[in-house]
């Protein structure tokens, strides 16, 4: 009987490899993807870039893509084994991954589930002990086969059971992919991305803006981690968010993004970012939303100056354009 496994699948050489080395042996594999306004692939759109669907067609795998909802936002603000350096609690998210996959290894009938996962090649979350923590919170304990580091590991059932040849597994740990290069090679692997930075979580300068909307937020929407991508952000106050746009496409992407009853703005006299007003803005915030606006315009110091607004109910106001850097720092999230 040929078994099946269920495959946590970045589209990175990792876990491509865990799967092709699954697939010599006969083992029939089907991958699963997440995506998040943090990483992975948008699930209803395709760049055009190499990315996990690109990946799955060459290896011939089935692949279903997850979108992670507001339970998964929920975990990541109260994570159960805290965070690394920014917001990146990678411990919990590897626990959730898994247990998602392990609803999928039920549902298609699996035998177990396998990762790219390295020894040793993420300070947090592949440690040996880290690697034990999410096995067993996951609810896979026997049934997770990390097959590039499988000889460094304990026994899993496929191996014990002889549905695998754990002399034919690798022996990989530490962050130097020249095993995986040359692994690649070996198992005819020609196409896959050069490694990069993956998830926003483990962005220190990212970190600030994510702790705001956990701080703020009663309810998370991804709509606005979507957003922490998007232009500058300030906070007026705590039911208030102030986003400023960089350039033409930021500016678009903030029109795109606004809901019905958001309001934005911009300078009436001249070139000018879009401003995004996120919450009930009074007139207080308004005024203040104007005077950081104005900041990034070519308005005349010192003067009043005639802002619109664009959607939210249009209308004209005026400020004056008389914030120095300092009076907008308190705000800048």
């Amino acid at each position: 009987m040929q078994r099946k496994a269920i495959a946590l699948f970045s589209g990175g050489l990792d876990s491509t490899l865990a799967i092709r080395l699954m697939q010599v042996q006969g083992i029939d594999v089907r991958a699963i993807h997440f995506t998040s306004p943090f990483f992975g692939v948008s699930p209803d759109s395709d760049s055009g870039k190499y990315d996990a669907r690109r990946g799955a067609e060459l290896l011939n795998v089935t692949l279903t893509i997850c979108n992670l909802d507001e339970e998964y936002l929920e975990m990541l603000r109260n994570p159960r084994h805290g965070y690394g350096k920014a917001v990146n609690p990678c411990i919990d998210c590897h626990a959730y991954f898994l247990r998602k996959a392990r609803e999928l290894m039920v549902e298609t009938g699996a035998d177990f589930v396998i990762t790219g996962e390295v020894l040793g090649q993420r300070p947090m979350s592949q440690r040996r002990d880290a690697l034990r923590v999410v096995e067993v919170d996951c609810g896979l304990e026997g049934l997770l086969l990390r097959p590039l580091s499988a000889r460094f590991l304990p026994p899993t059932k496929p191996e014990l059971e002889g549905w695998i040849d754990r002399e034919k597994l690798p022996a990989i740990k530490g962050r130097s992919r020249k095993e995986q290069i040359r692994l690649a090679a070996e198992l005819g692997v020609q196409e896959y991305p050069n490694p990069a930075g993956g998830c926003l979580l483990t962005e220190v300068s990212y970190a600030s803006k994510v702790r705001d909307i956990f701080s703020h937020a009663e309810k998370l929407d991804a709509r606005d981690f979507r957003l922490l991508r998007v232009g500058r952000h300030f906070r007026l106050a705590p039911s208030v968010r102030l986003i400023v746009g960089r350039d033409e496409e930021e500016n678009n992407l903030l029109f795109q993004y606004a809901m019905e009853g958001e309001i934005i703005i911009r300078w009436e006299d001249g070139g000018s970012p879009y401003g995004l007003l996120i919450g009930q803005a009074d007139e207080a915030a308004l005024d203040t939303a104007g005077r950081i606006l104005l900041r990034y315009t070519k308005a005349a110091r010192n003067e009043p100056a005639r802002l619109k607004v664009i959607a939210g109910g249009e209308r004209e106001f005026s400020c004056n354009n008389s914030f120095l850097p300092e009076d907008v720092e308190p705000y800048r999230i």
